[in-house]
């Protein structure tokens, strides 16, 4: 980014390149042993068992991303701050990114686990169905902001509608489904996901896979907020507006 711009509020290049390197070397060291390394022969699982260093850390990363858009989005409604609004959306777009590598990660592992033989890849598991509709939830985030010209009045309004998204998401990826009778972890049906669990040699894998992704989620979340603050300093100027957020957006509202 430019020296000249401002961007108030955004991490320093220490504190980037540090993050930056560690989950370069640790997301490098999980794909090596996760796809090399030697696993225990677990019941239904297997081989697939593998998916675990990667499936489960992205929805870690989901729910670490949407926790953050509704904390920036229940600012926004405090303040107005226009920065506030991008990193919601940033954040917000990335939960929806992960989730959505989520969904087909454990697409790809159901098939060749769950429903082996079968030749299906989606069996409306309740788990698999509640997740899609959290997804479905966060697209509608998008298509709202698409839906308004004004700036202040899209970010009230998406503010309202993430802080609504968020509080549905234990529901979604928890409750819901452990009400009922399900294939996946944590629901009936699924001895593995014990053995999984409790299998000491994947845990040294495991654990530093989901710090490496929540790692991985904070870079490109600051990467986009950059960006997108460089945009709107950028359309300020276009509008002549001040570009440190005072008087915020007036003129387009």
């Amino acid at each position: 980014m430019p020296s000249h711009v401002q961007t108030p509020g955004l991490v320093s290049r220490r504190l980037y390149r540090g993050v930056r390197g560690a989950v370069v070397v640790v997301l490098t060291g999980i794909l090596v042993a996760g796809l090399l390394g030697d696993i225990p022969q677990l019941d239904i699982l297997e081989q697939s068992a593998r998916n675990l260093y990667f499936h489960v850390p992205m929805w870690f990363a989901l729910m670490a991303a949407t926790i953050v858009s509704a904390y920036h989005s229940a600012q926004y409604l405090r303040h107005g701050d226009r920065l506030r609004d991008l990193r919601a959306r940033e954040a917000a777009r990335l939960g929806l990114i992960f989730g959505g590598l989520g969904i087909v990660t454990g697409m790809v592992w159901a098939r060749f686990t769950w429903y082996e033989g079968t030749g299906v890849w989606w069996n409306f598991d309740p788990k698999q169905s509640m997740a899609a509709v959290l997804l479905l939830i966060y697209g509608g985030y998008f298509v709202l902001r698409d839906a308004i010209d004004a700036p202040r009045t899209r970010g009230r309004i998406a503010a309202v509608y993430n802080l609504f998204a968020v509080v549905t998401m234990p529901f979604l990826l928890y409750i819901l489904p452990r009400q009922m009778p399900s294939l996946h972890p944590g629901g009936e049906g699924s001895p593995a996901f014990s053995q999984t669990d409790l299998a000491p040699a994947m845990r040294w894998v495991f654990y530093p896979s989901v710090l490496a992704f929540l790692g991985l989620c904070w870079l490109l979340y600051t990467q986009r907020v950059r960006l997108a603050w460089l945009r709107e300093v950028l359309r300020r100027k276009a509008l002549g507006q001040p570009p440190d957020g005072r008087g915020l957006d007036r003129r387009a509202s």
